[in-house]
């Protein structure tokens, strides 16, 4: 890895703590990679090879059964996959794939397990790590349990309206398949429930979703923090 390369690395959350000689340890053998769209990282089943982390781009992780498949989540930067798995030297219980062109940090997992039993502060940073996943999970169990098809849309619509910057419209940069899979539905359903919610403001504008009544589409969802993030 090139020094510019490991500057950047060593600026990421998961490793600004860690003793200078484990942190060497860890990225002696590490690749920074850039993958185009569609490309398989991991396939559940397989033990993990490497702890990942998206540095740049999407990554999405999904699960199939019986002919049937099924998104699990989309991962932005900077965000750690497989944690569990590298840890406890299992099988992962999922597969990822780039959604977009995407930059990928991969650690040896043998290295991973070696650090953690030696470095308190990496330790820490990978258990933090697991918690915040734990908690996304808990979160998209009770967002799948405790809601319908159009209110899980009309929440996801709210929170990517407030994260692409509060301008009352929503960019689609994923395909209707992908999306409509991640929120449990299929993809007709998705187009019927963007039909519904135009009764609460929602509408079509080029590539783009439009809310332009937000206080009425926020009484239809009912968002809620110990759910939503």
């Amino acid at each position: 890895m090139r020094q510019a390369e490991s500057d950047l690395v060593r600026t990421l959350p998961l490793f600004k703590d860690v003793n200078e000689k484990h942190f060497y340890e860890l990225i002696s053998a590490a690749f920074l990679q850039r993958f185009p769209p569609g490309v398989t990282l991991i396939r559940e089943g397989n033990l993990p090879d490497f702890l990942h982390i998206v540095v740049e781009g999407k990554v999405e992780l999904f699960a199939s059964h019986d002919s049937h498949e099924t998104v699990l989540d989309i991962l932005e930067p900077l965000t750690t996959f497989i944690p569990a798995a590298v840890i406890r030297d299992e099988v992962c219980l999922k597969s990822a794939r780039t959604l977009a062109a995407a930059q990928i940090l991969l650690i040896p997992a043998p290295a991973v397990r070696d650090v953690f039993d030696r470095d308190a502060a990496f330790a820490r940073a990978l258990v933090n790590e697991l918690a915040v996943r734990y908690r996304c999970v808990e979160r998209s169990l009770k967002n799948e349990k405790l809601r319908n098809s159009t209110e899980r849309l009309a929440n996801w619509l709210l929170q990517e309206e407030a994260r692409q910057g509060n301008n009352r419209r929503v960019a689609l940069d994923i395909d209707k398949r992908t999306l409509a899979s991640r929120l449990g539905m299929t993809p007709e359903n998705l187009s019927r429930n963007l039909a519904q919610l135009s009764k609460h403001g929602v509408s079509k504008s080029g590539a783009d979703l439009a809310i332009n009544d937000i206080d009425s589409l926020r009484k239809f969802a009912k968002p809620n923090s110990l759910i939503d993030q």
